[in-house]
C-alpha cells in the first residue's frame, strides 16, 4: 500500500508567515518562514505566503493546501470576516480563492487558533480526546474549541474566541476590540504591558513584564499573578459550560500565565469536572501549520485518536 502524500500548511499572521511540509503522521518534515509584509497590503502577504507553499509542494501530493491564519475566517467561504491592524486591509480577502489562483490546487482556510487547536489534538498535547478547549494568550487572547473530534467554528466562524469574556482586574484594562474589562484586556501581551503601565506609569512589553516577574519584581509579580488568577478562573467556568475533556494553553505568554492560572483554575473548577486538566500546549511554534495540514487532508476533519487512547479522559 502507498504511503500518503505529505500535505502543506501554512501559517500567516502579522509578523510571520510560515510553511510546512508535514508527514500524515504529524511530523514536520521541512519548513519555510519569512517575514509578513502586513504594512505592503494584502496582495503582498497573499504573495509571500504563496511564495512559501510552492518551494514545499513539490515534495507533496496534489491534494489541497491548509491555511491558518489570523482573523475571523468564514468557514463556508475562505473570505476573512474580522482582522484586527496586525494586518491592514485583511479583513475581506479571499484568501482561499486568491491562493488557489496562485497555487492551482484547491485551498482550505480557517483562523489560525483553530488550526492550532487541530494540531494539538491531532498529535499535541490534546491526542486522544475529542473535547478540547484551547487558549492562546499572546499578544492577544484567542479561543477554539474541538467537539466530538471536529473544530466548533459557529455560525460566524468566531466559537470558541474567549477574549470579550467580563473578567474581574480589567475594568480599567482596554481589549483589542476596544472596549474595557474583558478577559484579554488583563490576560495578554498587551494586557500584562498595560497593567504595568497603570501600576508604575513605565510602558514596557508584556514579555519585559513576564521577565521581571520571573526576576522577582514584586509589581511585575502581582501584575502576571493577577493576570493568570483571571485566566485559570474564567477557563474553570467555561469548562462547566463546554464540557471538554481537556483545557489546553498555547502562546508566548502561557508559560508566564500558567502558575497562577493553574491554581485560579483549581479552586474554581466544581468537582464533577476536577479531572479536565488544564495542560500546556506541546507543539509550539509548529501548531498552526500542523493543524493547518490536518485541515488540508480533511475538510472535516477528526482528531487523530488511537485505538488504545479512545476511552482516555
Amino acid at each position: 500500500m502507498t504511503a500518503p502524500a505529505p500535505l502543506v500548511g501554512l501559517d500567516i499572521g502579522g509578523t510571520k508567515t510560515a510553511a510546512a511540509l508535514v508527514g500524515a503522521d504529524g511530523v514536520v518534515l521541512g519548513r519555510r518562514r519569512a517575514p509578513t509584509p502586513a504594512a505592503a497590503g494584502p496582495t503582498a502577504v497573499l504573495d509571500t505566503a504563496a511564495r512559501l507553499a510552492r518551494e514545499l509542494l513539490d515534495a507533496a501530493g496534489d491534494g489541497p493546501l491548509g491555511v491558518g491564519t489570523a482573523g475571523t475566517v468564514d468557514p463556508a467561504t475562505g473570505t476573512i470576516r474580522y482582522a484586527t491592524d496586525s494586518l491592514p486591509g485583511w479583513a475581506g480577502t479571499r484568501v482561499a480563492d486568491e491562493l488557489a489562483e496562485r497555487l492551482a490546487r484547491p485551498v482550505r482556510v480557517t483562523n489560525d487558533v483553530n488550526a492550532a487547536a487541530l494540531g494539538e489534538g491531532w498529535v499535541g498535547a490534546g491526542r486522544g480526546r475529542t473535547h478540547l478547549l484551547l487558549v492562546a494568550v499572546g499578544t492577544g487572547l484567542g479561543g477554539a474549541m474541538i467537539r466530538d473530534g471536529r473544530l466548533a467554528t459557529g455560525a460566524r466562524g468566531a466559537a470558541g474566541e474567549v477574549a470579550h469574556l467580563p473578567a474581574p482586574g480589567a475594568e480599567r484594562l482596554r481589549c483589542g476590540c476596544g472596549r474595557y474589562g474583558h478577559l484579554e484586556g488583563v490576560a495578554s501581551g498587551t494586557g500584562l504591558s498595560a497593567a504595568f503601565a497603570l501600576e508604575t506609569g513605565a510602558r514596557i512589553t508584556g514579555q519585559a513584564v513576564a521577565g521581571r516577574a520571573a526576576a522577582g519584581d514584586p509589581t511585575a509579580r502581582h501584575v502576571v499573578d493577577r493576570a493568570g488568577a483571571a485566566l485559570g478562573a474564567a477557563l474553570a467556568g467555561l469548562v462547566t459550560l463546554l464540557d471538554p475533556q481537556a483545557v489546553l494553553v498555547a502562546g508566548g505568554a502561557a508559560d508566564a500565565l500558567l502558575p497562577a492560572a493553574s491554581a485560579a483554575y483549581a479552586d474554581e473548577l466544581p468537582a464533577a469536572w476536577a479531572d479536565v486538566p488544564l495542560l500546556p500546549a506541546a507543539l509550539g511554534a509548529d501548531a498552526v501549520v500542523v493543524g493547518a495540514a490536518r485541515l488540508a487532508g480533511d475538510p472535516d476533519p477528526t482528531v487523530a485518536v488511537a485505538d488504545d487512547e479512545r476511552t482516555r479522559s
